[in-house]
């Protein structure tokens, strides 16, 4: 890692915020306190950390309906986010957008969106609004390993490849489409060499090391910003949990998440930070911190007003 790259712990900090935002989001739905539909990212926390850890404020991204983790990692603020959970008025999208359709375009988040692939497109679009005014700007587009199947997929490639645009094509491959596995859907080892019919060089790294992702993405952002066009990054991790919310999980073993479980990209971190000889009282301090910093954000929330219903068609365009 070069002297430039950020410091293990406030990855490490990002990385807790995120999986205690989602656990936290997990109890209340259980509560009843939430509602709709919910993806949880735990287990995949490293691939949106060290991802737009090489991003800057300006650069965008896109992401799907499993983004907590990467509109928090981007720098979605808290507040803003577990309000917008709770369909307040002082939510990111007041409101109105909830789990899966998240936005916050000053820090860069275009959009989430429930549609598989749906994001690839609007990335490639931004790219080549960037290279239209000449800026070094460069799009992010983070997607799962069955986005790869999907025609929108191919498309955007091409057009990337074709106009060697600034976007980075982030595959979270997390072993499973839904509930298929990708292994019975994709015919090829590596989702990666799916970049090569495009002219998109493909690269597969370590989801679960947030230092591995940042590296090789910072890399794919160099490249695009020096003008040599797009990357495609597979990255290798889990979801520990369910597809959504009240998935019973009937097709996978117990035994195949707890080989994953071991594999825990904070288990990770925390014993690299050992090992650099960071005390454990100081992890354990990053900890409390950002659960206290939760606690205060889940307050916010509560207590921030209600969308008033004369609202209802505000900023409602179609």
């Amino acid at each position: 890692m070069t002297a430039e790259s950020p410091d293990l712990r406030d990855l490490y900090r990002k990385m807790v915020r995120i999986r205690r935002v989602e656990e936290t989001l997990e109890a209340l739905f259980k509560q009843g306190d939430l509602y709709g539909s919910l993806h949880l990212c735990i287990g995949q926390e490293a691939t949106a950390v060290g991802a737009c850890a090489a991003l800057r404020t300006e650069d965008s991204i896109t992401c799907t309906y499993r983004g907590h983790g990467a509109e928090l990692a981007k720098g979605l603020p808290l507040q803003a986010f577990m309000a917008e959970m709770f369909g307040k008025q002082t939510g990111a999208n007041r409101g109105r957008g909830g789990s899966m359709l998240f936005s916050d375009l000053s820090v860069g988040v275009l959009f989430a969106t429930g549609i598989v692939a749906g994001g690839l497109p609007i990335a490639v679009g931004a790219a080549l609004s960037a290279r239209l005014a000449k800026n070094t700007r460069v799009a992010l587009t983070f997607f799962g390993d069955g986005a790869t199947n999907q025609g929108t997929f191919h498309e955007a490639l091409n057009m990337a490849g074709l106009w060697k645009l600034p976007v980075i094509f982030f595959c979270e491959n997390n072993q499973y489409s839904e509930m298929t596995p990708i292994s019975h859907e994709a015919a090829v080892d590596r989702l990666a060499d799916r970049g090569c019919a495009s002219g998109v060089p493909g690269v597969v790294v370590d989801g679960n090391d947030v230092e591995a992702v940042y590296a090789t993405t910072s890399q794919a952002v160099d490249r695009a910003r020096r003008g040599e066009g797009a990357t495609l990054i597979e990255a290798i991790t889990y979801r520990l949990t369910g597809h959504m919310f009240g998935d019973t999980q009937p097709y996978r073993s117990r035994d195949e998440v707890e080989q994953w479980r071991a594999k825990d990209p904070l288990d990770v971190a925390r014993r690299r930070l050992g090992e650099r000889g960071v005390p454990a009282e100081a992890i354990g301090r990053i900890d409390a911190e950002v659960d206290a910093e939760i606690q205060s954000a889940v307050a916010f929330a509560r207590s921030s007003p209600e969308p008033a219903e004369t609202e209802a068609t505000a900023n409602v365009y179609v």
